[in-house]
C-alpha cells in the first residue's frame, strides 16, 4: 500500500508537495469537514431532502482532485461534495442538489463536472466516454471518477474498466474502499483480495493507496494522470479509507459495525495526520486552524442561506429544460399548463 505520511505525521518518503500547498489542502479539507457537518445537521431539520456524509475520506478526494488539471472532467457520485467542491463545483449547486432543486446539477461555466451520481455504478461509463471522446479529439484531457467499494460489484463497473481497458481511455478509476457498501462490509461483497487487484483483469495498472493519506493520494493521482496523457491508458486506484458517519441521515451504522473499530479508524483522522505534519514542520498553530475553521464556517452558512434564498422553480420550467430548444411538441404542452385553470404558472 502506497503511504508517505503515516497516522502520525511522519513522512515515509519524500512529500509530493510543498508545505504551501500541504497548507492550502489542509484548508480544503477543514473547508470539507465544515460543509459535511452542516449538511447533516441541516437535513436532520428537514432543510435538505438527503444527505450521505462523507466525513473520514476527506484526503482521498481533496488529495486527488488537486492532482487534476482545470479542464479534466470529474464524474462523481453523491458522496463526493468534497472533490466536486475543489473541481469548482460551488457547494450552494451541491446543496441544490441535495434539496432535491435540478439547479444544482448545472455547474457554472466552465466547470467540467457532472451532476452527482445517485445511480450506483452507472456513471463509470461517462466517464470512460468522456475520456475516448477527448482523445479522439486530440486532447489530453482526462477524465476521473469516484466510486465506493460497493460499485465494484455492480455490472457497470466491468463494462467501464473493460472499455477503458481495450481502448486505453485516459480515465483514473478512484474507488474509495470505506469498507461498508451501506451495511454490506466489504469482505461480504467479494473475495478479491484487494479492488486494486481487480484491474489486471482489464489490463490496466491497479494501485493501492492509503486514502486517508493526503499526500500519498495526490501522488498517486498524479502518476495516474502523467500516464494517461501520455496514452497509457487507464488506472484504477483504491483508497483504503473510513466513511466515519451514516450511509446517510437515515442511516443506523451501529447495527452493523462496531464503536471500536469506529475508534480505530478516527485515529487515522486524515486532517490529524496533516496537523501534525505541518506542526512538525511550524507551519500550524492553533489560531491559524481556528482562524480558518471561523472563516470555513462563514462561507458553508453563506452557501446555505443562498440556496434556500433561491425562489422555488416553476412547474412550466420542466419543458425548457429538455433541449437547447423546445420542440413544438414541448411548447405546445407548456401552452396547455399556463392555460390550464388549474395549472400553476
Amino acid at each position: 500500500m502506497l503511504q508517505i505520511l503515516n497516522p502520525s505525521g511522519e513522512l515515509l518518503d519524500d512529500p509530493p508537495m510543498d508545505v504551501d500547498l500541504a497548507r492550502r489542502l489542509f484548508r480544503a479539507m477543514v473547508t470539507a469537514r465544515q460543509y459535511d457537518r452542516k449538511a447533516a445537521s441541516i437535513q436532520k431539520q428537514g432543510r435538505l431532502a438527503t444527505y450521505a456524509p462523507f466525513e473520514g475520506q476527506e484526503a482521498a478526494q481533496i488529495g486527488s482532485a488537486a492532482a487534476l488539471r482545470q479542464d479534466d472532467w470529474m464524474v462523481a457520485t453523491y458522496r463526493d461534495a468534497a472533490a466536486m467542491w475543489m473541481h469548482g463545483c460551488p457547494w450552494t449547486h451541491l446543496l441544490l442538489t441535495r434539496m432535491g432543486d435540478e439547479r444544482g446539477g448545472s455547474p457554472p461555466e466552465g466547470v467540467p463536472v457532472l451532476p452527482p451520481s445517485i445511480t450506483v455504478g452507472a456513471h463509470m461509463l461517462h466517464a470512460v466516454g468522456l475520456a475516448w471522446a477527448a482523445r479522439l479529439q486530440g486532447s489530453d484531457r482526462a477524465a476521473v471518477t469516484y466510486f465506493g467499494d460497493g460499485a465494484t460489484s455492480e455490472g457497470d463497473f466491468h463494462e467501464a474498466m473493460n472499455f477503458a481497458g481495450v481502448y486505453r481511455t485516459p480515465t483514473i478509476f478512484v474507488c474509495q474502499n470505506n469498507q461498508y457498501a451501506i451495511s454490506l462490509s466489504r469482505r461480504r461483497q467479494t473475495a478479491s483480495a484487494t479492488i486494486a487487484g481487480k484491474a489486471d483483469a482489464y489490463g490496466v495498472p491497479g494501485v493501492l493507496v492509503d486514502g486517508n493519506d493526503l499526500f500519498a493520494m495526490y501522488r498517486a493521482t498524479g502518476e495516474a494522470l502523467s500516464r494517461a496523457r501520455e496514452g497509457q491508458g487507464a488506472t484504477l486506484i483504491e483508497a483504503l479509507t473510513y466513511r466515519l458517519g451514516p450511509h446517510t441521515t437515515g442511516d443506523d451504522p451501529s447495527r452493523y459495525r462496531d464503536e471500536e473499530e469506529v475508534e480505530e479508524w478516527r485515529a487515522k483522522d486524515p486532517l490529524e495526520r496533516v496537523r501534525r505534519y505541518l506542526a512538525t514542520e511550524g507551519a500550524w498553530d492553533e489560531g491559524w486552524e481556528t482562524a480558518i475553521a471561523e472563516a470555513a464556517h462563514e462561507e458553508v452558512d453563506e452557501a446555505v442561506e443562498e440556496a434556500e434564498a433561491l425562489p422555488p422553480l416553476a412547474p412550466v420550467g420542466i419543458f425548457e429544460a429538455m433541449f437547447a430548444e423546445m420542440t413544438p411538441e414541448l411548447a405546445q404542452q407548456q401552452r396547455w399548463l399556463l392555460d390550464s385553470r388549474h395549472g400553476p404558472a
